[in-house]
């Protein structure tokens, strides 16, 4: 059993992850209750659908335009560097909210305006800290491991931060959250000033910033797993991942509850994610992953539409623990295979348009679900995008053989699968990402 324990948790056998897995832990626990604590708020503000997903949508469309110019800064500069900057900017985000929300003089439009200057900072987050544990892991073969234990500390973070704000809000109020998820920064910014790395090696030869997208954007859609990927994470996270700001409706009008049951609904999903997680984590390779994206995206969107089916509370709970689940094994194989197929000079710009697909696309989903709710129901938008991401994974798995061929020589030649007879490589079409 000890043996197995160490087999899931390996890749904290490296200092600098260690480091980074405890801070961000913290800090994502401290995230996860702004984010439950703000979309109640809006609500008890404004009472309106509509507007929960304007305040989603402001928050998170930035990430759909400069995705692509953080991808060439994390392949650019020091990704510690840029981290604490990029942390310093949610702290001082966090604390305006507190400051607002204390002082009582919060305005939807202050909301509005705190969103969009936090959308633009994950925009830059996103894809530095994505390829930043590939520089903490230096071993290929644990890269899969780390990125599934980010994923279940995300989600445990989802389980605990939701809960605790449900108690929060319902005795003293939204303020309180974030006030604890200013401090919560503190604990990354002291995690990333303790990490010993070695110096930043700058790329011999830099192009212009235009050329230097025009590069990124031929890698990525000239190489057709990384681009079904891509495209399939586009289609998960416009029509399925904004079922997240339509959860308040649930709660306090399908469910007839109030912050208590928002908690648990998030929380639900939370260990569902960690059930995810832990699946992935317990694998010993990564070759095989890409069969689980089609039929976790296939069971996300089932989840979905079964909790807009449901009028019972614990069907409900249950319906999220396989929703998370489902949406978590997606998002975490989806991510492990393209980092592993991806050359490591351009993980960045890989990188930044998975945050494209997945930051970007959800608030485009956050405002159509939000103006599809007001007219057609809140039940009827979350089963349609079940439904899409059903279909999407239907025709995903269809180029499932495809993908395979292109990928195994990849995984040869980094050394991921050494038992495979090297004759294969010679026979295979292609061995790596066009340039």
């Amino acid at each position: 059993m000890n043996q197995k324990t160490n087999h899931i948790f390996r890749a904290l056998k490296y200092p600098n992850y260690r480091l980074y897995f405890m801070g961000q832990g913290v800090s994502l626990v401290g995230s996860w209750m702004q984010a439950m604590a703000m979309s109640w708020l809006v609500y008890r503000l404004t009472h309106s659908v509509f507007l929960l997903g304007v305040i989603a949508f402001s928050s998170q469309i930035p990430a759909f335009f400069l995705a692509p110019v953080s991808g060439i800064l994390a392949d650019r500069h020091d990704k510690r560097r840029l981290m604490m900057t990029i942390q310093t900017l949610f702290m001082v985000q966090a604390a305006i909210l507190t400051a607002l929300v204390l002082c009582r003089i919060v305005a939807v439009w202050h909301l509005i305006g705190l969103g969009v200057f936090m959308g633009l900072v994950n925009a830059l987050d996103m894809p530095v800290r994505q390829s930043f544990v590939a520089e903490l892991v230096p071993d290929p073969e644990d890269l899969g491991n780390a990125i599934a234990l980010n994923s279940m500390m995300f989600n445990s973070a989802r389980l605990i931060g939701p809960s605790v704000a449900g108690i929060l809000i319902s005795g003293i109020g939204e303020g309180f959250c974030f006030l604890l998820n200013t401090a919560s920064y503190l604990a990354v910014l002291f995690a990333l000033a303790l990490m010993k790395l070695g110096p930043h090696r700058a790329l011999a030869e830099r192009t212009r910033l235009k050329e230097e997208m025009g590069t990124g954007i031929r890698y990525v859609f000239g190489f057709h797993p990384i681009r079904n990927i891509i495209l399939l994470i586009s289609l998960v996270s416009l029509m399925g991942m904004s079922f997240h700001v339509l959860m308040p409706v649930f709660a306090k009008e399908i469910l007839s509850g109030g912050p208590h049951t928002l908690g648990f609904l998030m929380g639900a999903l939370g260990v569902g994610a960690i059930g995810g997680a832990f699946y992935l984590a317990s694998r010993k390779t990564v070759w095989g992953l890409e069969k689980n994206i089609p039929a976790a995206a296939f069971l996300f969107g089932s989840g979905l539409i079964g909790v807009s089916l449901s009028r019972n509370l614990a069907v409900s709970l249950l319906l999220m623990v396989i929703t998370g689940f489902g949406m978590m094994v997606f998002m975490i194989s989806s991510n492990t295979l393209l980092q592993n197929i991806s050359d490591d000079d351009k993980r960045g710009k890989v990188m930044s348009f998975y945050t494209m697909a997945f930051m970007g696309m959800t608030p485009i989903g956050s405002l159509l679900s939000g103006t599809l709710a007001s007219s057609i129901g809140t039940p009827v938008t979350v089963a349609a995008g079940g439904s899409a991401c059903m279909i999407g994974a239907f025709v995903f798995n269809r180029k499932l053989d495809e993908l395979r061929r292109k990928i195994h020589p990849i995984f040869i030649k980094k050394g991921i699968l050494p038992e495979v007879v090297m004759g294969m490589e010679s026979a295979a079409g292609m061995t790596a990402p066009p340039e």
